[in-house]
């Protein structure tokens, strides 16, 4: 059983993206660890905002059945395979950790580059892990955010979901 951490963000249908990407998920593997919902701007286009989260589960999947499985709900989502990397969409997953894993399995570069690089990675991965290491720096999640330096903005905001809040733009609930 591996530990993985998974991305999810949208700035298209934001809230209703968001929340069927957590049915999914709650569907195929049960218990989630929820980060706060966080609102960033866009990164490398004009674009609206993005709502953001990172997400834990435990799963016996291989990094391949879970990589087909996103990109199947991504589309079911609305989201084109062929629109340009850095452009507006429904819903992005992205897997962020694989239990200790490094290097690419299945075609996935683990652990993924945007956890060191983009705030609306990094901060809720701090959020839900933050005495875990990352698998290749070795330094905690929560270290790393305390650390982070670049001028990426983000803010809670206000997110519920099948009935429990998430989170708050006043302060993260959980």
């Amino acid at each position: 059983m591996k530990r993985v951490y998974i991305s999810i963000g949208s700035n298209i249908e934001r809230y209703r993206h968001v929340s069927a990407a957590l049915d999914a998920l709650a569907g195929w593997f049960g218990e989630l660890a929820i980060s706060p919902v966080y609102e960033s701007e866009s990164v490398g286009f004009d674009g609206s905002d993005f709502l953001n989260l990172v997400v834990g589960v435990d799963t016996d999947m291989s990094v391949g059945e879970l990589s087909r499985r996103f990109k199947k709900l991504e589309a079911d989502n609305g989201r084109k395979a062929s629109a340009p990397k850095f452009s507006p969409r429904t819903l992005d997953l992205d897997i962020l950790t694989w239990g200790d894993a490094t290097g690419t399995l299945d075609g996935v570069e683990l652990p993924r580059a945007e956890i060191l690089k983009n705030a609306f990675v990094l901060r809720p991965l701090a959020d839900i892990a933050p005495d875990e290491l990352h698998p290749v720096c070795g330094e905690s999640y929560r270290s790393l955010w305390q650390s982070y330096q670049k001028d990426q903005k983000l803010w809670p905001v206000d997110f519920t979901w099948q009935g429990r809040q998430i989170s708050s733009s006043g302060a993260v609930a959980e």
